[in-house]
């Protein structure tokens, strides 16, 4: 996915910007970039941390950066920031988001043979120099921005770094969030809220959706207001997001905590033990075991020192060795036992199968999953949170189509008092080896996180998505599409 991280002081503002960004890590795997401006130019380094944390590949680049002002970035595709020069000014651009048009984007600007791009990974065109490019066609940067908020289907989260302070935009519904803080010499934006309190911020207002504010050392001027629709991922607080951060004012921990608990008041089942899968489920299973006075343990263990996480290689069978080789069984705490485990989701469900045969040949006597979310039924198309390449990469989509079902069918299966939902579940856990698999219900789930549900985004699990022509909270089913939005670059 990507999280960036901004400062703007009165004083060099290296170490808060460095340590800021790296308290986005755990959302993005290949890039991670710093730029910085000082009285004379911008400068930026970028790092390849796909085998490396982004501490590590950056620390020694400190000592050569000065600047009162600077942006970074974690990102998991593409290489940033990107420094540009256009008639606006030279500037810096770092992005996190997912431009599903990206491709009719850009048809439409060769076509009028305005611009090219030289970001290139492969035939790729990098998606923030598109962004950069959507921008360069504003008056100013103000304009820019908001017309690239406006034309951009998915998402677009933004900082841009200029002479005149750092801008700073939340996408246009809200989708990621965007966080502004504040300390005696200096004020930053984050999408983490857990990178301010060692660096002593306070949090000042989380921005609107399609919101744009100009930040500078001495406060933060709002050029476009919020926006009154807001679909907020509903998957920060279930897992990507840290348990010490904080959406909308929700904390992530207190969520999961209330997820778990509300797993186990709609279960029944008799349990020795409840265990997280580290680390996202644990804040789950701690809700799950003191609503039911069941004992909390970790008969499994996670090795960090030096494996990274599962998901970072890019191929299925590196992630799938990376994944067994970190996590290592305690015996002693599953040998007889009935266990039940929380977990975030179930996604593809490789390793988590692979984890219940290690827990029965570990000679358990039960094994029971509670994921803390109801089944992903839909391919998220508005973050790059997966890197599934297909539904059928989803392992409650893989079961429909086993069970013989197809698309036009898929709103039965997202019902969870439906016989097809039953039929479901009960695949997925004859495929996984589980005693007893039961999904959090969504309404649970949205009780949890404690927002109307209309304010989250719910798309990957009921196909619910507001109309992208009119930006209201208007669902519409995932069979039908989105409403087309046309492409309206200017002439």
């Amino acid at each position: 996915m990507g999280g960036f991280f901004g400062v703007a002081s009165h004083r060099d503002c290296i170490l808060d910007l460095f340590y800021g960004t790296d308290y986005h890590s755990h959302l993005g795997t290949v890039r991670g970039g710093l730029a910085v401006r000082d009285d004379r130019a911008l400068t930026r380094v970028i790092k390849d941390i796909t085998n490396a944390q982004f501490r590590s590949k950056l620390e020694h680049e400190l000592g050569h950066l000065r600047g009162c002002a600077g942006i970074g970035v974690i990102s998991d595709f593409e290489d940033q920031p990107l420094i540009i020069g256009s008639h606006l000014g030279v500037y810096a651009l770092v992005t996190v988001g997912r431009i599903a048009n990206l491709e009719t984007l850009c048809a439409e600007l060769f076509k009028n043979r305005r611009t090219h791009f030289s970001e290139m990974a492969g035939q790729t065109i990098n998606p923030t120099e598109l962004v950069a490019t959507l921008i360069n066609l504003g008056d100013s940067f103000e304009e820019g921005i908001r017309y690239a908020q406006d034309v951009i289907e998915g998402s677009c989260s933004l900082l841009l770094l200029t002479n005149d302070g750092i801008y700073a935009a939340r996408d246009r519904l809200g989708r990621t969030p965007v966080v502004l803080a504040r300390k005696a010499d200096a004020r930053a934006v984050t999408m983490e809220t857990c990178a301010l309190p060692n660096l002593d911020y306070d949090i000042e207002r989380y921005l609107g959706p399609g919101e744009i504010v100009r930040l500078t050392a001495d406060g933060a001027e709002t050029v476009r207001p919020a926006l009154d629709a807001m679909q907020i991922c509903a998957f920060l607080w279930v897992y990507y997001g840290y348990p010490a951060s904080s959406y909308e004012s929700i904390n992530v921990e207190v969520v999961r905590n209330r997820c778990g608990a509300a797993l186990a008041r709609a279960d029944h089942v008799t349990v020795d033990l409840v265990a997280g899968i580290p680390d996202s489920g644990t804040g789950h299973a701690i809700g799950y075991a003191n609503t039911v006075d069941v004992p909390y343990g970790r008969p499994f263990v996670k090795y960090t020192p030096t494996w990274p996480r599962s998901f970072m290689p890019q191929d299925q069978r590196v992630r799938d060795l990376v994944a067994q080789m970190k996590l290592i069984a305690i015996d002693d705490l599953i040998r007889g036992k009935r266990l039940l485990f929380c977990e975030d989701s179930i996604v593809r469900g490789t390793q988590l199968k692979d984890t219940i045969r290690r827990l029965f040949a570990s000679d358990a006597r039960e094994v029971h999953m509670r994921p803390a979310c109801p089944p992903l039924v839909f391919g998220c198309k508005f973050l790059n949170f997966s890197r599934s390449r297909t539904a059928l990469d989803l392992a409650a989509r893989r079961a429909i189509q086993q069970l013989g079902d197809g698309d036009d069918q898929l709103a039965d299966y997202t019902d969870p008092d439906s016989d097809s939902h039953a039929r479901m579940v009960e695949h997925v856990r004859r495929e996984l080896g589980l005693t007893s698999l039961q999904y959090q219900r969504l309404p649970d789930l949205v009780s949890a996180i404690g927002l109307p549900k209309e304010q989250l985004c719910t798309y990957c699990w009921d196909g619910a998505e507001p109309c992208a022509g009119c930006g209201t909270h208007t669902a519409h089913a995932a069979s039908t599409g989105m409403h087309a939005r046309p492409c309206a670059l200017p002439a």
